[in-house]
């Protein structure tokens, strides 16, 4: 759920009261607790009456954001502004949906215009910085959150969102300290123990081991932070070679996650064939007037924790690449062609792009280099790390037919393994499973095949183990596939300074090690239902 500063709910809690609102009131006591389905019909009981109701456009408007309804809570705050122009809490949340849909410069713009008359707001300020970190500005996001930390009553989460940019510009220590006071101020606050974790670096004492076994024990424990704490203590233990303790906690984290995700391998196999069937040779033939020129985008793409970062860090080393994060724009447009108003559904992807035309094709590639430019500057080249594009090849290949992209590739159950103890902050819920996650491998590989075969030469494959084994050699043929010439500091990467936002962070700033590759290997008497879901992939 969206984070609020206090005063922002009370400023909401008054606006309702003044505006003689019960059901208003008590919509908006649902969504804080997150009982959206009790909210909404409160909501459309107003509108319903009073289909101008500005207070009741805006909570419609935060449920919407809340489900996943981005488009039409953007739609309904446009509107409310358009009533209301001074309504300074549905501007606030407009900001937010902006941002959320990847409106960065005008969120940015919105919430600029809140600050010119209340520039110590701690809402408005918080919610610059999220913002800020979205498009990779994480030094100005960490300004702030220090301001608001110094003039406002701490919280935790805000502990945390600072703790993130830390790690995120390689400010291990401060970081550290940041996540030490976070679960300072709730002592079971899992997030907190997991974040110390997923550092990778972190160790933990006996008595911090024994206080997460503790709380984790609590019959009151909160769910989420249940799950954080079993993913922290499987790292915690494996750290020390407790080998079976450490995947039992794995395991009981996974459990509880899966359980909270939606995700059918079925369904997925079924679209990954769907991308087969739809993206044959002649699509691409037919359509060789398409598509937006530009070289730029350099797209690496793969299954998490496949060593994609440590790809996108020796590139963005180089003096002509910059490097990013992981862009969502392309999943973006792949949904908008899919046309999906609710879940349930019929997605009109791939099929829908049959509808477009060469020209249509071209706009939307030049479109994605316009909406990426606030993560970049000037440099010739840039890269998208998101590793779900692979299912968009064809998509990314009709658009802008001279794209680079990367396969990033590891050992199926190395990499399978790897995602399994990784809890991510959003989406990949298929690494929640063993048998989810291999099924998930083995449909990716299929699909990898498809594409080597309707577009041969155009996607490079790149095994992390022969990145390790001999990096120069890689390196250069990496270089080479990008068009570009060799520079020593691709060999240097670790010593890049720039932000990586992903797990591997405080990894790829350290020289290539060896010790990663068969960790699996401890766990390998628990993996039967990974290895035969991966199948003939193994």
């Amino acid at each position: 759920m969206t984070d609020k500063s206090s005063d922002v709910r009370l400023a909401e809690a008054d606006a309702l009261r003044a505006a003689g609102h019960p059901e208003l009131i008590e919509a908006a006591s649902h969504i804080m607790a997150g009982a959206f389905g009790k909210a909404e019909p409160l909501c459309r009981i107003v509108l319903k009456r009073d289909p101008l109701d500005v207070n009741a456009m805006r909570l419609l408007a935060e449920i919407g954001m809340e489900v996943g309804r981005l488009e039409d809570a953007e739609a309904l705050l446009e509107r409310a502004l358009q009533l209301a122009p001074d309504f300074r809490l549905a501007r606030g949340s407009y900001a937010n949906a902006l941002g959320r849909r990847g409106k960065f410069e005008a969120a940015l713009t919105e919430l600029d215009a809140l600050l010119a008359s209340e520039p110590a707001q701690p809402g408005y300020l918080v919610l610059k910085a999220n913002t800020l970190v979205r498009i990779g500005d994480h030094t100005s996001a960490i300004a702030i959150y220090r301001d608001v930390l110094a003039r406002a009553p701490a919280t935790a989460g805000l502990q945390m969102s600072l703790g993130h940019s830390l790690k995120t510009v390689g400010d291990q220590d401060e970081a550290i300290a940041a996540y030490n006071a976070a679960r300072a101020m709730r002592g079971d606050l899992g997030d907190a123990y997991w974040s110390l974790a997923n550092l990778k670096t972190f160790r933990f004492s006996d008595e911090e081991i024994d206080t997460m076994r503790r709380v984790a024990a609590r019959e009151t424990i909160d769910r989420e932070d249940y799950y954080h704490l079993a993913f922290a203590l499987g790292k915690a233990l494996e750290d020390r070679g407790e080998y079976e303790e450490s995947f039992t906690w794995y395991r009981r984290g996974n459990a509880i996650k899966r359980r909270l995700v939606a995700y059918n391998a079925d369904e997925n196999q079924a679209d990954m064939a769907k991308l087969s069937d739809y993206f044959a040779a002649s699509i691409f033939a037919s359509r060789q007037n398409a598509g937006y020129q530009s070289r730029a985008p350099i797209f690496i793409i793969g299954l998490p924790r496949a060593g994609s970062t440590l790809l996108e860090q020796i590139l963005a080393s180089h003096s002509q690449v910059e490097g990013t994060q992981e862009l969502p724009d392309i999943i973006s447009i792949a949904r908008r062609i899919a046309d999906k108003k609710r879940a349930g559904d019929q997605s009109n992807y791939p099929l829908g792009i049959s509808g477009l035309t060469d020209s249509d094709l071209t706009a939307l590639g030049e479109e994605y280099i316009e909406r990426t430019r606030i993560h970049r500057t000037d440099a010739p080249f840039f890269i998208d790390k998101m590793p779900n594009n692979f299912a968009h090849i064809g998509l990314i290949k009709l658009i802008l037919p001279n794209a680079t992209i990367i396969d990033a590739r590891r050992h199926p159950l190395a990499c399978c393994f790897s995602g399994y103890k990784q809890l991510f902050a959003k989406g990949q819920h298929f690494t929640y499973n063993l048998t989810d996650i291999g099924r998930y491998y083995a449909d990716y590989v299929r699909l990898m095949r498809h594409w080597h075969h309707v577009l041969p030469g155009h996607v490079l494959h790149m095994q992390y183990e022969d990145v390790v084994a001999d990096t120069e050699t890689q390196v250069r043929r990496l270089l080479a596939h990008c068009g570009l010439p060799f520079e020593e500091a691709c060999l240097r990467f670790y010593e890049n300074r720039r932000a990586v936002k992903t797990a591997s962070s405080e990894q790829v700033r350290q020289p290539i090690f060896t010790s990663g590759l068969d960790q699996w290997e401890n766990y390998e008497p628990w993996l039967s239902p990974l290895k035969t879901a991966l199948g003939e992939t193994l």
